[in-house]
């Protein structure tokens, strides 16, 4: 049976260890930890990582990795296997409501990271060092940005024919290829030969229940498949996005939209009205392509330019 070490500590088979990682201190010499927490099973088996945070205004994800760890503290039964659940990887742009570190760098763009390089480059590295080496598989929970709203969806690079298995497994309605990104934290997983599957839902600095409880079936149903939980709930219908694209404002104005999250629409269709703040101009927003709402803006207020509504092409 492989050993596992986090920061010096050993985990055994059928231990629950809870360890914190020292990141850094803050200016006024506050030590800031990073929590971990392990619960393994008696029988060897696969090891995933549940990540939340990531970005620290994305709330939903934190939420999500708890709920997880708050049921597994309660009895809910690991067959096989260990679980490593990182609720909050960003604790400095969870402090500040921000997205980013202080220094404006984004986490998620700063692996592998650099033992002597930015704050966000020596939390990544230490992610990258001490947790990806150990994992098999594992699930990194995030949201929409700012006034973005995403309907609850998996995201795998379709080239990962692993990864792909493993997001129809989570079973939750969308399952959108998307590449990796040089620099973030799926690549690295992915250069370790580690597959690492994105949960989007929700948008940040909000709590959305539909996501949470998507999120949190979805992973009990991918532990099910991996053999490591012995129930799961029944999965949805399952929609494969092969591309997705925006659908952008061609004028500036007040956006009201006409659809919503999960809706399916055809080409032609108008998704959206953009007017004037005195009812004096009227322009429709048509769909470029038959496909299914997967983002939406909630901004009322748009500029020429930006992205209205996320669209995903099976």
């Amino acid at each position: 049976m492989r050993e596992l070490q986090i920061n010096g500590v050993k985990i055994r088979p059928g231990q629950s260890v809870n360890i914190e990682i020292p990141i850094a201190k803050l200016p006024t010499h506050t030590l800031i930890d990073l929590p971990v927490f392990i619960r393994a099973a008696k029988e060897e088996g696969p090891v995933v990582l549940v990540s939340g945070g990531i970005h620290g205004d994305e709330i939903n994800g934190i939420v999500t990795a708890r709920r997880l760890l708050e049921e597994m503290d309660s009895g809910l039964e690991l067959l096989k296997g260990t679980l490593i659940i990182i609720p909050l990887v960003n604790i400095y742009g969870f402090l500040s409501n921000s997205r980013a570190f202080p220094d404006g760098r984004d986490l998620n763009r700063s692996f592998p990271g650099s033992k002597k390089g930015s704050l966000a480059g020596r939390i990544a590295y230490i992610v990258n060092e001490e947790i990806i080496p150990l994992i098999d598989y594992g699930i990194d929970f995030h949201t929409g940005g700012r006034m973005l709203s995403n309907q609850p969806q998996i995201r795998v690079d379709f080239k990962d024919k692993v990864g792909v298995e493993l997001a129809k497994s989570f079973g939750t309605h969308f399952v959108v290829n998307s590449r990796l990104i040089e620099k973030s934290f799926r690549k690295a997983a992915f250069k370790q030969k580690k597959h690492i599957l994105v949960f989007e839902g929700g948008e940040s600095m909000r709590l959305d229940d539909l996501s949470i409880e998507e999120g949190l079936a979805g992973t009990k149903r991918m532990l099910a498949k991996l053999g490591m939980m012995a129930d799961s709930p029944e999965p949805k219908g399952t929609v494969i996005i092969k591309e997705s694209d925006w659908v952008r404002a061609k004028a500036s104005g007040v956006f009201n939209s006409s659809v919503k999250l999960g809706d399916q629409v055809k080409k032609g269709q108008i998704l959206a009205r953009i007017s004037d703040p005195y009812g004096q101009v009227k322009i429709p927003v048509k769909s470029p392509t038959n496909g299914y709402v997967i983002g939406i803006n909630n901004l009322p207020v748009i500029n020429v330019g930006e992205a209205l509504i996320h669209l995903g092409k099976e």
